[in-house]
């Protein structure tokens, strides 16, 4: 699905951040959830970077640490940022509601400077706020990737997993004692670097430069995906995650009902026999489905924060980037050449289109049916 990490022991300042405790599991759950870990280590015993990284927003606290905001899911630093700016309205409504205007009028003012400006690090009615970033990985072992496993929590049933996001609110602390198959984990990512000649060379530099400046880490809850098998190698679905196993479940079915039958154009019989394996996919909540030659399985996904001496690490300048802010992308619009003929009120979507937006209509009403039954 992606290349392997390369891996290195970096020197440097700092020592402390790369200072790993462990501690031994203080629940039956936490047990259960060290002996999955340990059995997912020789199971899946190949550690690969996948994909690319994904993007949060995180509000320092009390003694350095730091917490992260809802939701950790954007493909992009400005995703990060325009979830900040929707945060920070919230936040104006929220002190006006209690009389403080003030802190109000600051909040409001933040979420219009991100509207303009892309910053990644800010202070809003003194609390420091910044755009960080995590690095995403998979365990690979001779069957595929790893599937979720049976200690991951599973909330919420088909079609009703919308707005869970498991990091929300978690506390990053690189200090905080984990279970030794975690430490391990952990260990193993944070010395994790990008392999040369798989990537150009100013992504492999930053991910070298991070290990320094950024020595520590934090493992976030995982995350999940959707994998097709192809032929003796495994393919991802999409580029981005979901918070749960179910949630995962769920685009897959969106992407039997809706997207492959509209991206082969399939007919009514073939549409078919997709629909009735989306419908025994809701039904078993399973993680592996086979249709029409073809296998898909829900992988887990690893995610790790990087931490150094000033916090969580935020944006790199390899990332890509490249959506300007919100009221930037309003502005170049006005600004570009006018075409008087693009504007023809007569244009109507073509037959593909209303194809795709019939079947769309289509998942959407039959899951308002089964919330309502």
């Amino acid at each position: 699905m992606e290349h392997r990490a390369d891996s290195a022991t970096p020197g440097g300042p700092a020592t402390v951040h790369r200072t790993i405790p462990v501690s031994a599991p203080e629940s039956p759950v936490a047990a259960l959830a060290d002996i999955e870990a340990w059995k997912a280590r020789k199971t899946y015993p190949s550690m690969l970077f996948a994909g690319g990284p994904v993007f949060g927003a995180a509000r320092a606290c009390e003694a350095g640490r730091w917490e992260l905001l809802p939701h950790f899911s954007g493909l992009a630093p400005q995703d990060a940022r325009d979830g900040l700016g929707a945060y920070f309205r919230r936040g104006a409504e929220e002190c006006r509601a209690r009389g403080d205007a003030r802190s109000a009028d600051e909040y409001a003012a933040a979420g219009e400077l991100l509207d303009w400006e892309a910053r990644d690090d800010l202070t809003v009615a003194g609390r420091r706020y910044r755009v960080v970033r995590a690095e995403r990985f998979i365990r690979m072992g001779p069957d595929g990737p790893e599937p979720p496993r049976v200690t991951d929590p599973d909330p919420g049933d088909p079609g009703e997993c919308e707005g869970i996001d498991p990091a929300a609110g978690l506390v990053v602390d690189p200090y905080d004692p984990t279970g030794v198959p975690d430490g391990l984990l952990k260990a193993e990512l944070l010395a994790a670097l990008r392999k040369h000649g798989t990537v150009p060379g100013e992504v492999r530099a930053d991910s070298h430069a991070a290990a320094l400046s950024h020595p520590g880490g934090v493992l976030l809850p995982a995350t999940f995906m959707t994998a097709e098998r192809d032929g003796d190698r495994w393919r991802p679905g999409s580029t981005g995650t979901a918070p749960t196993p179910q949630s995962a479940r769920d685009a897959l079915a969106m992407q039997l009902r809706v997207m492959l039958p509209w991206q082969r154009d399939l007919t009514d019989e073939q549409r078919a026999v997709y629909n009735r394996a989306a419908d025994r996919l809701d039904a078993d909540r399973c993680d592996e489905l086979a249709v029409a030659g073809r296998h898909f399985r829900i992988v887990r996904v690893e995610r790790l924060l990087r931490v150094g001496p000033e916090g969580p690490e935020g944006p790199r300048p390899s990332d890509p980037d490249p959506v300007p802010p919100l009221m930037v992308q309003d502005r170049e619009l006005r600004d570009q050449d006018h075409c008087p003929e693009d504007d023809d009120p007569a244009d109507e979507p073509d037959e593909r289109t209303l194809r795709f937006l019939r079947l769309f209509d289509e998942e959407r009403r039959r899951r308002q049916a089964l919330r309502g039954s």
